[in-house]
Order: C-alpha cells, then structure tokens, then sequence
C-alpha cells in the first residue's frame, strides 16, 4: 500500500488553502488536478517557474526538475510540477515574475550594467 501525504497549498492569488492526501510517488500538482483544483503550472517538466511554491514546511522530492537553481532550493522554494512529497507539506505558491527575478535577477542586472543604455549618445 501506498503511504499518504497531506499536502497543504496556500493559493496566494486565488485566497484560497487546499489540502489533499496525496500518494508518495505521484506528482503534486497532477494530484492536486485530480482532485479538480486547478493551480498555475506552464511546462508541465520542471524548466520554468510558473509553477514554483515556497515550502512552508515539510520536505519534498524533486529530483526530476531543472528550473530552480540549487541555491533557490536552499531557500525553500520548489516547482509543484516535479515535486513529489515524502511526508506532510505545507506549500505557498508564488508570483513566477517574482521567482524569476529572485533567481536570475542578479545576472539580469549585471548584463545591463555591462552593456550600459544603448540610448545613451
């Protein structure tokens, strides 16, 4: 038999809390779908941010996944697409723009700099 996780999704833009018992091994965004809960995702395979949550508490497997740098998920964050829970989770979803800033906003700022306005005259 197949060990249940509860697994808790703080919708920020639709104000709502989910929960739903969700099997070790099975995606959480394809079970929270299952369910008829619809959640924001884009790729479907772990490369964008569009999906991303913030881990509230818990700990979750996402292995499959390549669009978070490790450093983002030392900061707790996740993609909901690839993530498969290996116990309780308590998740908050986030705004991609945001994620994605966090993320690759140091080298975004960085490549501006170099390249300085190219209206300047």
């Amino acid at each position: 038999m197949v060990p249940l996780h509860k697994v808790t999704i703080h919708h920020r833009k639709a104000n709502r809390k989910i929960s739903f018992d969700v099997p070790e091994g099975e995606y959480i965004l394809r079970s929270f779908e299952s369910h008829g809960e619809e959640l924001p995702f884009s790729c479907r395979n772990g490369c964008c941010t569009t999906c991303a949550v913030k881990i509230l508490s818990g700990k979750l497997d996402q292995t499959d996944g390549i669009g978070l740098s490790e450093e983002m998920r030392a900061k707790g964050y996740a993609l909901l697409c690839v993530a498969k829970a290996i116990g309780p989770l308590e998740l908050e979803t986030q705004d991609e723009d945001e994620v994605y800033k966090i993320q690759f906003g140091k080298y975004l700022e960085r490549t501006k700099a170099q390249a300085g306005n190219p209206f300047d005259i």
